[in-house]
Order: structure tokens, then C-alpha cells, then sequence
């Protein structure tokens, strides 16, 4: 059965559980409450829950669960992704953070930059903050997941390498403590979401594929 915490938690659970058992051992009650307290929202933040993609030829689900802050009909592009669809969501501190994949596709790179962490709710972090593109590719058509570290956030992990082949709701990584994730969508691509909509990883369609590729996988 497959453990419903992302395994990147243990560098931070196992310290927390270990100084409580000690706490416990020691009769330190106070400390041993606030650690239990500490080690149980640790556990909350990296929860993992199963998603099921809907079955949809031509859904493009969200990547991250969170809220709809930015919808932009036709993005300007800039040397990595054509002008193309895009939609922001911001991640609160309360949100599951594990990113996923919004169609099926295959790696064809990652580009890390390092920046500022300005609130991710305001969309001059697109561009000033510490981020993580993951281009993708399906058939002729490339897009993009970009991991945006935020005023809380400071540690974008990605878990996909060029030449992987991913499937619609895999899991590609995450953002620890607060962040934004931005969808670069096919071009033609018919966004279903609006500002404000409230969103979930692997389930919520954000957008369709043109009609033209209804047929493809």
C-alpha cells in the first residue's frame, strides 16, 4: 500500500518524532506536546493523497491543488515556451503540495533559476522568484509546469529527469511551505477555470486540448 506522505517529510518528521520520544522519556511534558503538535503538521503539510485523473481524451488537469489567482488567454512566450495559455494557482501553506503532470508526455527538460521570494499570490513572482520549469511534450505539442517558490516556500523539488514519459496526474515534484504553480497549455487549449476557482491536482480539469486532438492519447 502506497504511504500517503511524500517521502521527502522524513528529514523533517524523523528529528521532530526522535526529540519528542526523548521528551517523553525524560518526563518533559510540555516539550513532548509541542513536538507531537510540530511532527503532526509536518505530517499534515506533506500529505499525498491518491488522485484520479478524469478519463477525458482532451482534459488537461491542474497540477497543484490551490487557487485560480491568474487566467491569461494568450501569454506573451519568452525563449523557452511559445505565447501560449496560461493559468496560475497559489498555494497556501494549508494546500497538499505535490505537483503533477496535467497530460500524459515526455520530459524533454528542466530549467532551475534562482530569485527572489516575493508572496507567490502576486504575479510579478512568475519572473522575480527562485523557480523550476518542467517543459513537456506531447505529440507536435510542448508545454510547461513551472514550480515558483514563495515567501514562505524555499525548496522546489522535482522528481521528473529528461526522457521520462509521465501520464496525466503523475506526480513531478513539489514545493515545500507556500509557493505558486503555473500551467503553460498547448496553444488552442479552451480554459475551463476562472479567477478565484479552487482547484485539485490530478482532478480538476483546467483547460481542454483543441478538438483536433480529441483522438490522441
Amino acid at each position: 500500500m502506497r504511504c500517503p506522505i511524500a517521502a521527502d517529510s522524513l528529514r523533517f518528521a524523523a528529528p521532530l518524532a526522535a526529540l519528542a520520544a526523548l521528551a517523553a522519556v525524560l518526563g518533559w511534558w510540555p516539550a513532548m506536546v509541542v513536538l507531537i503538535l510540530g511532527l503532526a503538521a509536518v505530517l499534515a503539510f506533506f500529505r499525498d493523497p491518491q488522485r484520479t485523473p478524469p478519463a477525458a481524451a482532451r482534459a488537461i488537469v491542474a497540477a497543484a491543488d490551490g487557487r485560480v489567482t491568474d487566467v491569461d488567454a494568450q501569454w506573451d512566450g519568452d525563449d523557452l515556451l511559445p505565447p501560449c495559455p496560461r493559468v496560475g494557482i497559489f498555494l497556501s501553506i494549508l494546500d497538499v503540495h505535490i505537483n503533477r503532470a496535467p497530460l500524459d508526455g515526455e520530459v524533454v527538460a528542466t530549467h532551475h533559476r534562482p530569485g527572489k521570494f516575493l508572496n507567490a499570490m502576486r504575479a510579478e513572482s512568475s519572473e522575480a522568484n527562485e523557480s523550476n520549469l518542467i517543459l513537456l511534450r506531447r505529440d507536435e505539442m510542448t508545454f510547461g509546469v513551472k514550480q515558483i517558490a514563495g515567501a514562505i516556500a524555499r525548496r522546489i523539488v522535482c522528481g521528473v529527469r529528461p526522457g521520462d514519459r509521465v501520464r496525466r496526474g503523475q506526480r513531478l515534484g513539489l514545493i515545500r511551505f507556500g509557493s505558486r504553480t503555473e500551467h503553460y497549455l498547448p496553444p488552442g487549449s479552451e480554459i475551463l477555470v476562472h479567477v478565484g476557482d479552487r482547484v485539485r491536482a490530478g482532478e480538476t480539469i483546467v483547460a481542454l486540448l483543441p478538438e483536433s486532438d480529441e483522438g490522441g492519447h
